[in-house]
């Protein structure tokens, strides 16, 4: 029996394509242009609808299906910072990468703004996949993945999930579920103190609901904010995302913060739960003198395998792995080879 259209059409649901949104035209990254690689913006969409924006660097004169990584993060930043310094530097490298921003966030869509997700987020990583394999200049089965920061912990969790990440690398990585669930170095993980902060955020629902708009959560501290009482880590978020360094006007971090609601979904759905059943090759690379650094230890204590590897960068701070810092110390050449050793 032959399947009418009107049946046919109840079993396919509609993908959504990319909105129409106005991007920036002119070089606005925190780095310089490399004359070494081509640069377009490219748009794609996620399965939440969302219209995802990139960055996308292609090595001048390559030919041929290349291995391709998708990049993104710092956890509130955007593809002009951080994310495209590494793309656009392992492009140089040889491989097609694509920095893009986050849903709800920088040139992206989705509404409300200044929002995040564990789950969609996570689905931002195998969009990029999904744009990614379908390019005519990139081998479907050499692609990888690249988190910085917060984004650390999303790549590993976007890793376990889809089996089409053949190399993910996290470098200086936080765990976002872990840090909003349980407070620095756990030292809020228990009932009493999570319920407190639940009841506050919940509080702040209702006030953003009859308010009509979200409070929000302030970004980094300014310059002139800073005093000798400041704890190193946030003097070194500062002097990334509020100086020439890598502030960046539509930025999470640097302007505005995160809408204060944010943290709720995260404290309530944690990351990593299988990914030691990640077959796939993973590097997490972290600062020996990072506060975050115990996030990569106990990531990487969860997987298996041969093809798992942490690298710790001898006097690295956590924001030094953002651009390298003052002493260059992201090893690109190392990354570059981990991903034609893996992508291969």
């Amino acid at each position: 029996m032959t399947m009418t259209t009107s049946a046919q059409n109840e079993r396919q649901t509609a993908m959504p394509k990319p909105a129409k949104l106005e991007l920036t035209e002119q070089w606005d990254k925190v780095f310089p242009q490399s004359n070494k690689v081509n640069h377009e913006k490219v748009t794609f969409v996620n399965r939440y609808g969302i219209t995802l924006v990139a960055d996308m660097y292609t090595p001048k004169n390559a030919t041929g299906k290349l291995a391709a990584i998708a990049v993104s993060g710092p956890f509130g930043a955007v593809k002009e910072q951080s994310s495209g310094l590494y793309a656009q530097t392992l492009a140089e490298r040889g491989f097609l990468t694509i920095a893009f921003d986050p849903s709800f966030t920088g040139e992206s869509s989705g509404e409300p703004r200044n929002v995040a997700s564990p789950d969609i987020n996570t689905e931002d990583f195998s969009a990029a996949v999904d744009f990614l394999s379908a390019q005519n200049n990139v081998d479907a089965e050499r692609i990888g993945i690249l988190g910085v920061c917060g984004w650390g912990g999303i790549a590993l969790n976007a890793a376990a999930m889809d089996t089409r990440i053949k190399a993910t690398v996290a470098s200086t990585m936080y765990d976002m579920t872990r840090v909003m669930a349980n407070g620095y170095n756990d030292a809020d993980d228990n009932s009493t103190a999570r319920r407190k902060m639940l009841q506050g955020l919940n509080e702040q629902r209702n006030k953003d609901y009859r308010q009509g708009y979200y409070d929000r959560a302030g970004g980094c501290l300014r310059l002139e904010e800073l005093t000798d009482a400041t704890p190193q880590f946030v003097k070194d978020y500062t002097m990334y995302y509020e100086t020439k360094r890598g502030f960046h006007s539509r930025s999470v971090n640097s302007v505005g913060g995160w809408n204060k609601t944010s943290a709720l979904s995260f404290i309530n759905l944690p990351f990593m739960q299988r990914i030691g059943e990640i077959q796939s090759a993973v590097l997490i690379m972290h600062g020996e003198k990072a506060h975050s650094l115990y996030f990569g230890k106990t990531a990487y204590s969860k997987l298996t395998g041969s093809n798992k590897d942490l690298l710790i960068i001898p006097g690295a701070n956590h924001t030094d792995l953002y651009d390298g810092g003052t002493n260059n110390y992201i090893p690109f050449d190392r990354l570059a080879k981990f991903y034609r050793d893996n992508l291969k």
